[in-house]
């Protein structure tokens, strides 16, 4: 079943009865009408964000994804033979235009960061290519990982703090993508992985959500949706709801334009 449609209002404004995070957390996206999604890498959109940005569609926002690498450094390119290995970064940015193009997404963006050191790269060299797309998208809000990276991948939390820091100066409010504590526990005692989870206390927005484009999406990231991994069991756990918390909290309820 398909997220319900809400006309995004045409001032941008965030609704008053759910932008701050109070004693429940809102159920509802900020009304944004246009939406920057900052990630590291090709396949992040459709695995951890997929059912958010399929929902800010369905909503009727238009939404542009800056991804800061090729995805040239992925552990699953190991059972590749050489020559496919050279051929991944193409191979991933093919996924990320069909991924971007089933969740509905109006422009997907690579730049050729080095996958896997997104850390050690000039603060100021990635803050540079979100505030080019910050300038081209004029967008009413930020969705990203949430600052711990979630997965324990530092790339991730690169990325985020990329996008936080401009959109602190550019007075853009960011929602960050985040797993509730239980969640997360779950998946590091079943898989001996780093998963971040925050405090139920902590969550702005518990949304509920359809699966059905974020599947499809994922499915076109052929290389790197494997069976048995630990994204099946994050989406079995989490069911059909999704939770953001406020990086960045709009000014007095009205997001900038």
């Amino acid at each position: 079943m398909s997220a319900t449609r809400n006309p995004v209002p045409q001032d941008g404004q965030v609704p008053q009865d759910g932008q701050r995070d109070q004693s429940h957390p809102s159920d509802r996206l900020p009304a944004w009408q246009r939406v920057l999604v900052v990630v590291a890498h090709p396949d992040d959109e459709s695995f951890g964000l997929g059912a958010v940005i399929d929902a800010f569609v369905t909503a009727g926002a238009q939404v542009e994804v800056l991804c800061l690498t090729m995805g040239e450094a992925s552990t699953l390119a190991e059972g590749l033979s050489p020559q496919s290995v050279g051929e991944l970064p193409a191979m991933r940015a093919q996924e990320l235009a069909r991924a971007a193009d089933l969740l509905g997404v109006r422009r997907a963006t690579l730049v050729r960061h080095p996958d896997g050191a997104l850390g050690q790269q000039p603060a100021g060299a990635l803050e540079a290519d979100v505030e080019a797309a910050v300038d081209r998208v004029a967008p009413h809000g930020l969705v990203v990982f949430d600052t711990t990276g979630v997965t324990g991948h530092p790339d991730h939390a690169a990325a985020s703090l990329a996008a936080e820091a401009v959109a602190r100066r550019r007075g853009i409010p960011v929602v960050g993508w985040v797993l509730p504590d239980a969640v997360a526990a779950s998946l590091r005692q079943e898989y001996g992985i780093g998963m971040d989870g925050v405090d139920p206390a902590a969550v702005s927005v518990d949304l509920r959500v359809s699966r059905d484009r974020q599947l499809q999406a994922i499915a076109a990231h052929r290389s790197q949706a494997v069976p048995g991994s630990v994204l099946w069991r994050r989406l079995e756990l989490l069911g059909d709801h999704e939770y953001l918390r406020w990086i960045v909290e709009p000014p007095s309820g009205v997001a900038p334009n």
